[in-house]
């Protein structure tokens, strides 16, 4: 297989562990803490868990192993979007499995949750996991959507472990990832199938954190590969002094990656999502913020600049969802082939216009008419409007645009202004791991490896005090049901993982809220660079600004 210079490099690369696990398993030992609770709901939660809620979180330590000697074969499954790192939660998980014994074995089941499901898998060997250590994708057995939550799947995927005589089920995911773990992990406790269920946390969107799981896998080397791209921008536009740059990034339900990027290259603009929500802004106040920024710097000759906006950003506008909710409820059942029948836009929006409410006919009626048509275009298979698919980025430079033409007429302003725009997604979820996440993962796979000996189930793997040398990370598990709460999901209650939302009252934001007038009116573009591989630690093992923050660093 032909690779690149760097490719080869980075296989060679020893992933740093914690401290405690870098001496050999055989002097591991488990320190355990106080008993668990979720985070709400307890009496649901610990109903529906009965034989996995109310653990206690464990820390490994230096110490005589105590676990049993058997020999283990454990499964493992890639589960939802890609993330930096997933192949070296893999091949740590190998590593520590292989340590303990050479005779116990690894199957890989491809294409996520279903191979488990279809049996599909390959049996992992020292030859194959070489070609993927440090390495971005999912691609070394894929990855899948299928959710694991019927009792039929669940008696399937215990028959096909009874089959192969398998001992644990590790699942690298999210949120949703992670709750099917720990329903997966109460089935075959309940059923004595002597079967572990271990979860690692995984999400570039960075919304998989409390106060246990101090970031999410993928968030370093995403957030920083957005944000090379964003500084190329910035040095791009502070070079040609002419374009205003509207930049979308990935984050659907929650700002980290919008709000990380802004600190790591100060961005004239950004926007968080949950501060929209919080202070109830319009789509008009927040093309007037944009529309500020724009007027205040071009007044000192700057016609350009550069506005972050989050994926999500429109679902937390409170006006825009009570419009999309009207909309649905417009082209429900057989009103959508009557409204598709009609010849032209103007018959269309004639239609529209009587079928909603005045406030909502207000908000539709400012929005560019591209917007417009593609709420009525774009529909999910159950007929709702899919609002991940509206290009944000364009709405608001279309909107700016409009506000800063009222203020020309008006003659406090008269500047230049032209939008580009740009959205960063899938540019991030495959890149090269950073040092960070390369280590960080090879610790989660390793240190899930070691829940499974110890006999733990339904426990997520994990590592703290990240912001420190990986030889002081702290290395343990914690039960997944102390994440949860019940949700409305389809019509009815659920127990999920609760998303980790931007704080508006943490260090990160406090920061950005403290330094945004500057940016805004200031040309303070910083550019991160590339994500540096070699050279001194402080460049190369640097953690995300918003983690520094978050632990007073």
């Amino acid at each position: 297989m032909n690779v690149s210079p760097l490719q080869k490099a980075r296989y060679e690369y020893s992933p740093k562990l914690p401290g405690m696990l870098r001496n050999g398993i055989a002097d591991i030992c488990v320190k355990e803490g106080e008993a668990t609770q979720s985070v709400a709901d307890q009496d649901k939660i610990s109903a529906l868990f009965p034989n996995t809620y109310g653990k206690k979180e464990i820390t490994f330590q230096k110490g005589q192993n105590t676990s049993a000697a058997k020999k283990q074969v454990v499964g493992v499954i890639l589960s939802g979007g890609q993330a930096p790192g997933g192949h070296n939660v893999v091949c740590g998980l190998y590593d520590a499995l292989k340590a303990t014994d050479k005779d116990n074995v690894l199957y890989g089941f491809k294409g996520g949750p279903s191979g488990l499901l279809e049996d599909d898998f390959i049996v992992m060997e020292d030859d194959y996991i070489d070609q993927y250590r440090n390495t971005g994708g999912f691609d070394i057995i894929g990855s899948g959507r299928t959710k694991l939550e019927t009792e039929e799947q669940f008696a399937i995927a215990a028959e096909v472990c009874k089959k192969h005589g398998i001992t644990a089920i590790v699942i690298i995911g999210g949120d949703d990832s992670n709750t099917n773990a720990a329903v997966l992990a109460e089935y075959m406790a309940a059923h004595n199938t002597g079967v572990q269920v271990i979860g690692c946390p995984k999400t570039i969107d960075g919304d998989l954190k409390n106060e246990d799981i101090e970031a999410s896998f993928g968030f370093d080397t995403a957030t920083k590969t957005y944000s090379e791209l964003i500084g190329n921008i910035e040095r791009d536009c502070n070079s040609s002094k002419k374009y205003w740059h509207f930049i979308k990034v990935m984050g659907r339900s929650a700002s980290h990656v919008a709000l990380e990027c802004a600190l790591e290259t100060q961005a004239n603009v950004c926007l968080i999502s949950e501060e929209v929500a919080e202070k109830k802004m319009s789509l008009s106040q927040i093309a007037d913020q944009i529309a500020d920024s724009v007027e205040v710097r071009a007044a000192k000759g700057w016609n350009f600049g550069v506005v972050i906006i989050p994926e999500g950003v429109v679902e937390f506008v409170p006006e825009f969802s009570v419009l999309i909710g009207e909309i649905n409820e417009l082209l429900a059942g057989e009103k959508a082939a009557a409204f598709n029948a009609l010849e032209n836009w103007d018959a269309k929006y004639a239609f529209i216009e009587k079928g909603l409410t005045k406030e909502s006919m207000e908000v539709f009626a400012i929005l560019p008419q591209a917007i417009q048509q593609q709420l009525f275009l774009d529909r999910d298979p159950h007929g709702n409007v899919q609002v991940s698919l509206i290009e944000s980025e364009k709405l608001f430079s279309a909107m700016v645009g409009a506000k800063l033409a009222e203020r020309k007429a008006a003659g406090t302003y008269n500047g230049k202004y032209n939008a580009m725009h740009h959205f960063f997604g899938y540019e991030g979820r495959c890149a090269c791991p950073s040092n960070f996440d390369a280590d960080y993962c090879y610790s989660l796979g390793y240190n899930a490896f070691m829940l499974i000996q110890y006999g733990y189930t339904g426990y997520l793997s994990k590592v703290s005090n990240l912001s420190a040398p990986a030889e002081e990370w702290v290395a343990g598990g914690m039960p997944i049901t102390k994440m949860m709460n019940m949700a409305r999901r389809h019509g009815e209650d659920k127990p999920v993982i609760r998303k980790a939302l931007v704080e508006l009252d943490g260090a990160p934001f406090k920061y950005f809220e403290a330094h945004r007038k500057e940016w805004a009116e200031n040309t303070c573009f910083t550019f991160p660079g590339a994500i540096q591989y070699f050279g001194p630690s402080s460049v190369c093992d640097l953690t995300t600004r918003t983690l520094a923050l978050e632990k007073g660093e």
